[in-house]
């Protein structure tokens, strides 16, 4: 459990970065990261507690981080 939770950590940085250098977003490197593994920290802990999610933990860490990404910026943009 504990090597799933470090490879989505990873797996939510890389997603966080690759997003800033594509010019995917434009928040900034830390912020990016920031809001991915955040996000991939919520949907690790739901889906532990309500077995949700899908068939692989890296992809859950790809999809929720992606879903952040896509919720937090566009929500504070005038």
């Amino acid at each position: 459990m504990l090597l799933v939770l470090m490879g989505t950590v990873v797996l939510a940085g890389i997603i966080g970065y690759a997003s800033e250098k594509s010019e995917f977003t434009h928040n900034g490197y830390l912020s990016s990261i920031i809001i991915c593994v955040g996000g991939a920290f919520l949907f690790y802990f739901v889906s532990l507690m309500f077995g949700i999610g899908f068939a692989s933990p890296g992809v859950n860490a790809i999809v929720s981080s992606v879903g952040a990404l896509l919720i937090v910026p566009f929500h504070w943009r005038k």
